[in-house]
């Protein structure tokens, strides 16, 4: 007689039984403080009513075989100082600066945590976080960046890979999510997580802020200078700033566990060659995919690419478990954002070679040093150029979105380029509005200075 019992026939036979709701039941203790701890709260006791506001509709509709928007007023959320649109490495960074520089300040992200492809991609390793200078090791990733990493080691399986003659550090994500979480409201940044700009604001030739929708309906930001960390130019493109776009490899990261429990000589003899790259989680290796190259603005091909390639992980996780040696593995994780590399970059008033960036020269509007995915080159100085359209006013941009060439693009859209150009724009953003300027009208040497006081290297 088989006696399995799982846990779906045991609440199938509670619930006939009339025991259900009991066991639906249970003790909440309250963590942040708040409230009565270990009260118990039923499913009733939890579902509490709300008034629902009345609000005036403008929906679209249909006329002469056409989708009409309705002209229509949007309340106005808030208005800030200095206004930071995607909140992965480079928005983050930009955030924290301007608000220790005093802006009043607010960040808008889609997902629920920052960091972007760091986190929500599992793309864990900070690339390019060294250079060599006078044959020295040099660290370029300060400042901002810096701290953010430093405050890894307070925390066990945090971090890997830092420290004297060490670079390129591994994160553990959920460290790495608890820590931005932590600088960003000891900086007392404005956080909105859960939206997603869908517009810009204009005035004239400038951006004044962004339209947003969220579960709460369309809403407005209202902003001085407004800093486009999307990673795909949402912003500056949806103001009519000129820029390029370009097609890259998208791939999807996942995590393998219990690969301590592996037998990696008997895998391999199966063909399998790596079980993926190092975490600071003893048990735990990332994978990389590098994917086929597509069009990261093309929902179409989103969609496609996240079905084939997490299909494609499942089974060969599933594979792998049945091999003599891979018997324990699992598929601990597929990463919840995509791998997009590159889309949209900025056509600013200074475009960045590569051709330059290994050149041994400065510009005298440096605001950060790029450093070398090996550790092995000289850093490449970044010119405040690069973060500045051409002509649109009221906005920069920082991240893999910058102005820079083709062959550039595999140093500028990394994690350290990020982490360094979103606090050169933050910094750059404070000023602006401080001084009430354009960004393209700012003081270099203020932001130069600026940025040095926050320990940011500049060569």
């Amino acid at each position: 007689m088989n006696t399995h019992m799982t846990r779906r026939k045991l609440f199938h036979i509670l619930s006939a039984a009339g025991l259900g709701p009991a066991f639906a039941s249970r003790v909440v203790a309250d963590e942040s403080g708040k409230g009565s701890k270990g009260k118990e709260q039923t499913l009733g006791s939890m579902l509490q009513s709300t008034s629902v506001e009345n609000r005036p509709r403008h929906p679209a509709f249909i006329r002469d075989g056409k989708v009409i928007q309705p002209e229509r007023p949007l309340p106005v959320f808030q208005e800030t100082d200095v206004l930071v649109v995607g909140g992965g490495a480079a928005g983050w960074a930009a955030a924290v600066s301007a608000a220790r520089a005093g802006a009043k300040t607010m960040i808008v992200e889609r997902y629920g945590c920052f960091g972007g492809l760091w986190t929500g991609g599992i793309v864990l390793v900070v690339i390019s976080t060294h250079t060599m200078e006078n044959g020295q090791m040099t660290q370029v990733v300060r400042g901002i960046g810096g701290e953010l990493l430093d405050r890894h080691a307070k925390f066990d399986n945090a971090i890997v890979n830092r420290g004297e003659a060490k670079f390129n550090p591994t994160t553990d994500p959920e460290a790495t999510m608890f820590i931005m979480d932590e600088m960003i409201q000891e900086a007392k940044v404005k956080t909105i997580f859960h939206c997603w700009a869908t517009d810009v604001i204009m005035d004239g030739g400038a951006v004044r802020g962004v339209v947003f929708d969220s579960k709460a309906g369309r809403q407005a930001i209202l902003a001085k200078v407004v800093v486009d960390t999307t990673g795909d130019g949402d912003i500056f493109a949806a103001a009519g700033a000129e820029h390029e776009q370009r097609l890259h490899a998208m791939g999807l990261v996942h995590r393998l566990g219990n690969v301590d429990r592996a037998d990696l000589a008997a895998l391999k003899k199966a063909g399998y060659k790596t079980l993926g790259a190092i975490e600071p989680q003893p048990s735990v290796r990332w994978v990389n995919l590098r994917g086929p190259t597509a069009n990261g603005l093309d929902i179409n091909e989103l969609t496609r690419l996240q079905f084939e390639h997490r299909r494609a992980i499942w089974e060969r996780v599933q594979k792998m478990s049945k091999t003599p040696g891979g018997e324990q593995l699992f598929l601990l994780q597929t990463a919840p954002q995509i791998g997009v590399r590159t889309t949209r970059l900025l056509a600013g008033t200074h475009q960045l070679t590569y051709k330059e960036s290994r050149e041994p020269r400065k510009f005298p509007d440096t605001v950060a040093v790029g450093g070398a995915q090996n550790g092995k080159h000289a850093g490449w100085p970044i010119p405040y150029g690069v973060l500045l359209p051409k002509k649109l006013d009221g906005l920069l941009t920082a991240g893999r979105s910058i102005s820079m060439d083709d062959k550039l693009v595999e140093d500028g859209r990394l994690i350290g380029a990020c982490l360094t150009t979103g606090h050169a724009a933050g910094a750059a953003a404070a000023v602006a509005a401080k001084d009430g300027c354009r960004p393209r009208d700012v003081s270099i040497p203020k932001v130069q200075k600026l940025l040095r006081e926050q320990g940011a290297y500049l060569g």
